[in-house]
Protein backbone atom coordinates (compact mmCIF):
# COMPACT_ATOMS: atom_id res chain seq x y z
CA UNK A 1 0.00 0.00 0.00
CA UNK A 2 1.25 3.48 -0.86
CA UNK A 3 0.16 6.00 1.72
CA UNK A 4 1.18 9.51 0.75
CA UNK A 5 -0.70 11.12 3.61
CA UNK A 6 0.85 9.34 6.59
CA UNK A 7 3.82 11.16 8.07
CA UNK A 8 6.62 9.41 9.90
CA UNK A 9 5.01 10.32 13.18
CA UNK A 10 1.57 9.24 12.15
CA UNK A 11 1.90 5.56 12.88
CA UNK A 12 0.88 6.01 16.50
CA UNK A 13 -2.03 8.39 15.86
CA UNK A 14 -4.82 6.03 16.78
CA UNK A 15 -5.03 2.27 16.96
CA UNK A 16 -8.66 1.52 17.74
CA UNK A 17 -7.78 -1.61 19.70
CA UNK A 18 -5.29 0.31 21.88
CA UNK A 19 -6.13 4.03 22.00
CA UNK A 20 -3.61 6.39 23.63
CA UNK A 21 -3.89 7.39 27.26
CA UNK A 22 -6.50 10.08 27.82
CA UNK A 23 -8.21 9.43 24.49
CA UNK A 24 -11.64 8.68 25.96
CA UNK A 25 -11.59 11.93 27.91
CA UNK A 26 -10.43 14.08 24.99
CA UNK A 27 -10.04 12.46 21.57
CA UNK A 28 -10.08 15.69 19.60
CA UNK A 29 -6.32 16.43 19.41
CA UNK A 30 -5.83 12.93 18.01
CA UNK A 31 -8.67 13.47 15.56
CA UNK A 32 -7.10 16.74 14.42
CA UNK A 33 -3.75 15.07 13.69
CA UNK A 34 -5.47 12.29 11.78
CA UNK A 35 -7.60 14.71 9.77
CA UNK A 36 -4.71 16.95 8.79
CA UNK A 37 -1.83 14.48 8.36
CA UNK A 38 -3.39 11.06 7.71
CA UNK A 39 -7.02 11.39 6.56
CA UNK A 40 -6.95 7.75 5.45
CA UNK A 41 -5.18 5.83 8.20
CA UNK A 42 -4.67 2.08 8.10
CA UNK A 43 -5.14 -0.06 11.19
CA UNK A 44 -3.13 -3.20 12.05
CA UNK A 45 -6.04 -5.38 10.94
CA UNK A 46 -6.13 -3.78 7.47
CA UNK A 47 -9.14 -1.55 8.09
CA UNK A 48 -8.98 2.23 7.68
CA UNK A 49 -9.99 5.30 9.67
CA UNK A 50 -11.34 8.19 7.56
CA UNK A 51 -11.62 11.56 9.24
CA UNK A 52 -12.41 14.38 6.79
CA UNK A 53 -15.91 15.77 6.35
CA UNK A 54 -15.97 15.68 2.55
CA UNK A 55 -14.87 12.06 2.50
CA UNK A 56 -17.53 10.92 4.95
CA UNK A 57 -20.19 12.93 3.14
CA UNK A 58 -19.24 11.26 -0.14
CA UNK A 59 -19.23 7.79 1.40
CA UNK A 60 -22.65 8.21 3.01
CA UNK A 61 -24.12 9.19 -0.37
CA UNK A 62 -22.47 6.44 -2.44
CA UNK A 63 -24.27 3.23 -1.47
CA UNK A 64 -22.83 1.27 -4.39
CA UNK A 65 -19.12 1.63 -3.59
CA UNK A 66 -19.64 1.72 0.17
CA UNK A 67 -22.11 -0.70 1.74
CA UNK A 68 -23.48 -1.11 5.26
CA UNK A 69 -23.79 -4.90 5.35
CA UNK A 70 -21.34 -6.11 8.02
CA UNK A 71 -21.77 -9.89 7.88
CA UNK A 72 -18.17 -10.33 6.72
CA UNK A 73 -16.93 -8.38 9.76
CA UNK A 74 -19.40 -9.60 12.38
CA UNK A 75 -18.92 -13.29 11.56
CA UNK A 76 -15.35 -13.40 12.92
CA UNK A 77 -16.15 -10.90 15.67
CA UNK A 78 -19.25 -12.53 17.17
CA UNK A 79 -19.39 -16.00 15.64
CA UNK A 80 -21.87 -16.85 12.90
CA UNK A 81 -25.25 -17.81 14.31
CA UNK A 82 -24.64 -16.31 17.76
CA UNK A 83 -27.18 -13.93 19.34
CA UNK A 84 -25.06 -10.82 18.73
CA UNK A 85 -24.41 -11.85 15.13
CA UNK A 86 -28.13 -12.39 14.54
CA UNK A 87 -28.98 -9.02 16.06
CA UNK A 88 -26.42 -6.79 14.38
CA UNK A 89 -26.73 -8.41 10.94
CA UNK A 90 -30.51 -7.93 10.97
CA UNK A 91 -30.75 -4.44 12.44
CA UNK A 92 -31.48 -1.46 10.24
CA UNK A 93 -28.12 0.28 10.56
CA UNK A 94 -26.01 -2.63 9.30
CA UNK A 95 -28.15 -3.49 6.31
CA UNK A 96 -28.65 -2.43 2.73
CA UNK A 97 -31.76 -2.74 0.57
CA UNK A 98 -34.05 -4.59 0.43
CA UNK A 99 -34.19 -5.16 4.22
CA UNK A 100 -33.06 -1.61 5.00
CA UNK A 101 -35.71 -0.14 2.70
CA UNK A 102 -38.52 -2.29 4.09
CA UNK A 103 -37.81 -1.60 7.75
CA UNK A 104 -36.98 2.07 7.26
CA UNK A 105 -40.21 2.79 5.39
CA UNK A 106 -42.22 1.36 8.28
CA UNK A 107 -40.33 3.40 10.89
CA UNK A 108 -40.49 6.64 8.89
CA UNK A 109 -44.22 6.21 8.47
CA UNK A 110 -44.73 5.69 12.18
CA UNK A 111 -42.58 8.70 13.13
CA UNK A 112 -44.50 11.14 10.97
CA UNK A 113 -44.82 14.81 12.02
CA UNK A 114 -48.33 14.30 13.40
CA UNK A 115 -47.24 11.37 15.57
CA UNK A 116 -44.18 13.24 16.88
CA UNK A 117 -46.20 16.34 17.66
CA UNK A 118 -48.57 14.17 19.65
CA UNK A 119 -45.61 12.82 21.64
CA UNK A 120 -44.28 16.21 22.76
CA UNK A 121 -46.76 16.89 25.60
CA UNK A 122 -45.94 13.50 27.12
CA UNK A 123 -42.21 14.21 26.76
CA UNK A 124 -42.61 17.57 28.51
CA UNK A 125 -44.55 15.92 31.33
CA UNK A 126 -41.86 13.23 31.70
CA UNK A 127 -39.03 15.80 31.82
CA UNK A 128 -40.90 17.98 34.32
CA UNK A 129 -41.56 14.96 36.54
CA UNK A 130 -37.86 14.07 36.55
CA UNK A 131 -36.97 17.69 37.34
CA UNK A 132 -39.47 17.69 40.22
CA UNK A 133 -37.99 14.49 41.62
CA UNK A 134 -34.54 16.09 41.75
CA UNK A 135 -35.74 19.11 43.72
CA UNK A 136 -34.26 19.39 47.18
CA UNK A 137 -31.47 16.88 46.63
CA UNK A 138 -27.93 17.88 47.52
CA UNK A 139 -26.29 16.12 44.59
CA UNK A 140 -27.62 14.16 41.62
CA UNK A 141 -26.15 12.04 38.87
CA UNK A 142 -27.47 13.69 35.72
CA UNK A 143 -27.10 10.50 33.71
CA UNK A 144 -28.77 8.09 36.10
CA UNK A 145 -31.56 10.37 37.28
CA UNK A 146 -32.22 12.44 34.16
CA UNK A 147 -30.51 11.88 30.79
CA UNK A 148 -30.74 8.09 30.85
CA UNK A 149 -34.34 8.03 32.03
CA UNK A 150 -35.74 10.10 29.16
CA UNK A 151 -35.07 7.99 26.04
CA UNK A 152 -35.93 4.71 27.80
CA UNK A 153 -39.40 6.05 28.52
CA UNK A 154 -39.83 7.78 25.15
CA UNK A 155 -38.88 4.68 23.16
CA UNK A 156 -40.81 2.51 25.61
CA UNK A 157 -43.89 4.58 24.80
CA UNK A 158 -43.14 4.39 21.08
CA UNK A 159 -43.13 0.58 21.24
CA UNK A 160 -45.90 0.40 23.83
CA UNK A 161 -43.79 -1.39 26.45
CA UNK A 162 -45.54 -1.35 29.84
CA UNK A 163 -43.88 1.11 32.23
CA UNK A 164 -43.42 -1.43 35.00
CA UNK A 165 -41.45 -3.70 32.66
CA UNK A 166 -38.81 -1.23 31.47
CA UNK A 167 -36.31 -1.80 34.29
CA UNK A 168 -33.80 -4.05 32.48
CA UNK A 169 -33.92 -2.30 29.09
CA UNK A 170 -31.05 0.13 29.70
CA UNK A 171 -28.59 -2.54 30.82
CA UNK A 172 -29.49 -4.77 27.87
CA UNK A 173 -29.01 -1.84 25.51
CA UNK A 174 -25.59 -0.94 26.91
CA UNK A 175 -24.44 -4.56 26.70
CA UNK A 176 -25.56 -5.05 23.10
CA UNK A 177 -24.15 -1.76 21.83
CA UNK A 178 -21.01 -2.25 23.87
CA UNK A 179 -20.28 -5.32 21.76
CA UNK A 180 -19.60 -2.98 18.81
CA UNK A 181 -16.41 -1.73 20.47
CA UNK A 182 -13.12 -2.69 18.74
CA UNK A 183 -11.99 -5.02 21.53
CA UNK A 184 -14.04 -7.29 23.79
CA UNK A 185 -13.19 -9.64 26.60
CA UNK A 186 -14.84 -13.08 26.55
CA UNK A 187 -16.93 -11.92 29.50
CA UNK A 188 -18.19 -8.82 27.67
CA UNK A 189 -19.00 -10.92 24.63
CA UNK A 190 -21.08 -13.35 26.66
CA UNK A 191 -22.90 -10.54 28.46
CA UNK A 192 -23.82 -9.14 25.04
CA UNK A 193 -25.06 -12.52 23.80
CA UNK A 194 -27.15 -12.99 26.93
CA UNK A 195 -28.63 -9.51 26.61
CA UNK A 196 -29.92 -10.38 23.13
CA UNK A 197 -31.40 -13.65 24.44
CA UNK A 198 -33.08 -11.90 27.35
CA UNK A 199 -34.38 -9.12 25.13
CA UNK A 200 -35.96 -11.61 22.70
CA UNK A 201 -37.62 -13.47 25.56
CA UNK A 202 -38.90 -10.18 26.94
CA UNK A 203 -40.29 -9.09 23.57
CA UNK A 204 -42.06 -12.37 22.85
CA UNK A 205 -45.04 -11.78 25.12
CA UNK A 206 -45.29 -8.10 24.14
CA UNK A 207 -45.27 -8.87 20.42
CA UNK A 208 -47.80 -11.68 20.75
CA UNK A 209 -50.10 -9.46 22.79
CA UNK A 210 -49.86 -6.74 20.14
CA UNK A 211 -50.68 -9.22 17.39
CA UNK A 212 -53.87 -10.09 19.26
CA UNK A 213 -54.60 -6.54 20.42
CA UNK A 214 -53.17 -4.12 17.84
CA UNK A 215 -52.86 -0.45 18.68
CA UNK A 216 -53.16 2.50 16.30
CA UNK A 217 -50.58 1.86 13.55
CA UNK A 218 -50.35 5.60 12.89
CA UNK A 219 -48.65 6.15 16.23
CA UNK A 220 -47.59 2.72 17.51
CA UNK A 221 -44.38 1.56 15.84
CA UNK A 222 -44.66 -2.02 17.02
CA UNK A 223 -48.18 -2.44 15.62
CA UNK A 224 -46.99 -0.93 12.36
CA UNK A 225 -44.01 -3.30 12.19
CA UNK A 226 -46.26 -6.31 12.83
CA UNK A 227 -49.22 -5.48 10.63
CA UNK A 228 -47.82 -3.50 7.70
CA UNK A 229 -49.20 -5.41 4.70
CA UNK A 230 -46.68 -4.09 2.17
CA UNK A 231 -43.48 -4.77 4.09
CA UNK A 232 -43.90 -7.95 6.07
CA UNK A 233 -40.91 -8.74 8.26
CA UNK A 234 -39.73 -12.20 9.22
CA UNK A 235 -39.88 -13.02 12.92
CA UNK A 236 -36.12 -12.54 13.24
CA UNK A 237 -36.25 -9.17 11.46
CA UNK A 238 -39.14 -8.05 13.64
CA UNK A 239 -37.52 -9.00 16.95
CA UNK A 240 -34.09 -7.66 16.09
CA UNK A 241 -35.34 -4.33 14.79
CA UNK A 242 -37.45 -3.82 17.90
CA UNK A 243 -34.24 -4.26 19.87
CA UNK A 244 -32.46 -1.90 17.47
CA UNK A 245 -35.08 0.84 17.88
CA UNK A 246 -34.71 0.84 21.64
CA UNK A 247 -30.92 0.59 21.61
CA UNK A 248 -30.35 3.27 18.98
CA UNK A 249 -32.75 5.71 20.60
CA UNK A 250 -31.44 5.11 24.09
CA UNK A 251 -27.66 5.34 24.01
CA UNK A 252 -27.33 8.23 21.59
CA UNK A 253 -30.01 10.44 23.15
CA UNK A 254 -28.66 9.84 26.66
CA UNK A 255 -25.26 10.95 25.35
CA UNK A 256 -26.72 14.00 23.62
CA UNK A 257 -28.35 15.27 26.81
CA UNK A 258 -25.39 14.49 29.07
CA UNK A 259 -22.82 15.96 26.68
CA UNK A 260 -24.91 19.12 26.26
CA UNK A 261 -25.15 19.72 30.01
CA UNK A 262 -21.40 19.20 30.36
CA UNK A 263 -20.68 21.67 27.56
CA UNK A 264 -22.98 24.26 29.14
CA UNK A 265 -21.27 23.83 32.50
CA UNK A 266 -17.86 24.42 30.93
CA UNK A 267 -18.77 27.77 29.34
CA UNK A 268 -20.64 30.23 31.60
CA UNK A 269 -21.06 32.75 28.78
CA UNK A 270 -22.92 30.20 26.67
CA UNK A 271 -25.09 29.30 29.65
CA UNK A 272 -26.02 32.97 30.04
CA UNK A 273 -26.72 33.20 26.32
CA UNK A 274 -29.18 30.30 26.50
CA UNK A 275 -30.84 31.64 29.64
CA UNK A 276 -31.32 35.06 28.06
CA UNK A 277 -32.63 33.58 24.82
CA UNK A 278 -34.39 30.24 25.47
CA UNK A 279 -35.47 29.98 21.82
CA UNK A 280 -31.81 29.51 20.94
CA UNK A 281 -32.04 25.94 22.22
CA UNK A 282 -33.10 24.64 18.77
CA UNK A 283 -29.86 25.76 17.11
CA UNK A 284 -27.86 24.96 20.26
CA UNK A 285 -28.84 21.29 20.11
CA UNK A 286 -27.29 21.10 16.64
CA UNK A 287 -24.08 22.59 17.98
CA UNK A 288 -23.99 20.16 20.92
CA UNK A 289 -24.41 17.33 18.40
CA UNK A 290 -21.60 18.67 16.24
CA UNK A 291 -19.09 19.28 19.01
CA UNK A 292 -19.71 16.06 20.95
CA UNK A 293 -21.36 13.63 18.56
CA UNK A 294 -23.04 10.86 20.59
CA UNK A 295 -21.92 8.41 17.91
CA UNK A 296 -18.24 8.94 17.10
CA UNK A 297 -17.77 6.26 14.44
CA UNK A 298 -19.76 4.80 11.59
CA UNK A 299 -18.73 1.91 9.34
CA UNK A 300 -18.84 0.92 5.70
CA UNK A 301 -17.34 -1.82 3.53
CA UNK A 302 -15.87 -1.16 0.10
CA UNK A 303 -17.19 -3.11 -2.86
CA UNK A 304 -14.28 -2.31 -5.19
CA UNK A 305 -10.71 -1.03 -5.12
CA UNK A 306 -10.53 2.72 -4.63
CA UNK A 307 -7.88 5.37 -4.00
CA UNK A 308 -8.38 8.19 -1.53
CA UNK A 309 -5.73 10.79 -0.69
CA UNK A 310 -3.10 8.64 -2.36
CA UNK A 311 -4.05 5.56 -0.36
CA UNK A 312 -5.13 2.40 -2.15
CA UNK A 313 -8.06 0.73 -0.40
CA UNK A 314 -8.90 -2.78 -1.56
CA UNK A 315 -12.40 -4.13 -2.16
CA UNK A 316 -13.85 -5.63 1.00
CA UNK A 317 -12.02 -3.23 3.31
CA UNK A 318 -13.68 -2.13 6.55
CA UNK A 319 -13.86 1.66 6.89
CA UNK A 320 -14.22 3.43 10.24
CA UNK A 321 -15.89 6.76 9.54
CA UNK A 322 -14.76 9.16 12.26
CA UNK A 323 -17.79 11.40 12.72
CA UNK A 324 -16.18 13.10 15.72
CA UNK A 325 -13.27 14.28 13.55
CA UNK A 326 -15.37 15.22 10.51
CA UNK A 327 -17.65 17.37 12.65
CA UNK A 328 -14.65 19.55 13.55
CA UNK A 329 -13.14 19.75 10.08
CA UNK A 330 -12.06 23.38 9.45
CA UNK A 331 -12.72 22.85 5.74
CA UNK A 332 -16.42 22.64 6.59
CA UNK A 333 -16.83 24.60 9.84
CA UNK A 334 -15.40 28.01 10.74
CA UNK A 335 -13.60 27.91 14.13
CA UNK A 336 -14.63 24.26 14.49
CA UNK A 337 -13.50 23.81 18.09
CA UNK A 338 -15.48 26.84 19.27
CA UNK A 339 -19.05 26.41 20.54
CA UNK A 340 -21.29 28.77 18.57
CA UNK A 341 -24.85 28.23 19.74
CA UNK A 342 -26.31 30.04 16.74
CA UNK A 343 -23.97 28.45 14.17
CA UNK A 344 -25.40 28.48 10.65
CA UNK A 345 -25.08 26.57 8.50
CA UNK A 346 -24.41 23.55 10.68
CA UNK A 347 -24.54 20.48 8.44
CA UNK A 348 -22.92 18.11 10.92
CA UNK A 349 -22.80 14.36 10.36
CA UNK A 350 -24.00 13.23 13.77
CA UNK A 351 -27.05 11.64 12.15
CA UNK A 352 -24.90 10.15 9.32
CA UNK A 353 -26.17 10.97 5.83
CA UNK A 354 -27.61 9.72 2.58
CA UNK A 355 -30.11 6.85 2.64
CA UNK A 356 -28.88 5.86 6.08
CA UNK A 357 -29.60 9.22 7.72
CA UNK A 358 -30.85 8.43 11.22
CA UNK A 359 -34.55 7.64 11.02
CA UNK A 360 -35.10 9.02 14.53
CA UNK A 361 -33.31 12.35 14.10
CA UNK A 362 -36.45 14.49 14.57
CA UNK A 363 -37.35 12.63 17.75
CA UNK A 364 -33.79 12.92 19.08
CA UNK A 365 -33.75 16.66 18.39
CA UNK A 366 -37.06 17.06 20.19
CA UNK A 367 -35.80 15.12 23.20
CA UNK A 368 -32.62 17.21 23.33
CA UNK A 369 -34.49 20.49 22.96
CA UNK A 370 -37.08 19.72 25.63
CA UNK A 371 -34.71 18.03 28.10
CA UNK A 372 -31.83 20.50 27.99
CA UNK A 373 -33.99 23.59 27.61
CA UNK A 374 -36.32 22.79 30.50
CA UNK A 375 -33.48 21.58 32.72
CA UNK A 376 -31.61 24.85 32.29
CA UNK A 377 -34.68 26.96 32.95
CA UNK A 378 -35.45 24.97 36.10
CA UNK A 379 -31.88 24.72 37.44
CA UNK A 380 -29.98 27.63 35.84
CA UNK A 381 -27.17 27.53 38.40
CA UNK A 382 -26.41 23.81 38.30
CA UNK A 383 -22.75 22.92 38.66
CA UNK A 384 -20.92 19.71 37.85
CA UNK A 385 -18.89 18.25 40.69
CA UNK A 386 -16.02 15.79 40.82
CA UNK A 387 -16.62 12.20 39.79
CA UNK A 388 -17.73 12.64 36.17
CA UNK A 389 -16.92 9.50 34.22
CA UNK A 390 -16.88 8.90 30.49
CA UNK A 391 -18.39 5.65 29.29
CA UNK A 392 -14.99 4.33 28.23
CA UNK A 393 -16.07 3.63 24.65
CA UNK A 394 -14.69 4.66 21.30
CA UNK A 395 -17.80 4.31 19.15
CA UNK A 396 -20.15 6.13 21.53
CA UNK A 397 -19.21 9.33 23.34
CA UNK A 398 -21.04 10.10 26.53
CA UNK A 399 -20.92 9.91 30.30
CA UNK A 400 -21.71 6.96 32.50
CA UNK A 401 -21.82 9.30 35.52
CA UNK A 402 -22.22 13.08 35.65
CA UNK A 403 -22.55 14.28 39.28
CA UNK A 404 -23.90 17.76 39.84
CA UNK A 405 -25.32 20.09 42.46
CA UNK A 406 -28.42 21.94 41.40
CA UNK A 407 -28.22 25.03 43.65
Amino acid sequence: MTNQTQTSGATDFLTLTAPPRGFHENPFPVYSRLREDAPVFQQPDGSFILSRYADLDRIYRDTVTFISDKKAVFGPKFGIGTPLYEHHTNSLVFNDPPLHSRVRSVMVGAMNPKALAAMEPGLIALVDTLLDQMAGTVQVDLIQTFAGAIPINVIGNLLGIPRDQRGPLRDWSLSILGALEPTLTPGQLEIGHQAVRDFKTFLHLIIEDRRNNPANPETDVLTRLILNPDNKLTQTELYQNCIFILNAGHETTTNLIGNALALIDQQPDKRAQLLNNPNLIVAAVEEFLRLESPNQFGNRLTTKDITMHGVTISAGSDLHLCIGAANRDPRQFHDPDEMQLDRRPNKHLSFAGGPHTCVGLTLARMEGRVAVGRFLQRYPNFKLTSGASRGGRLRFRGFSHLPAVLN
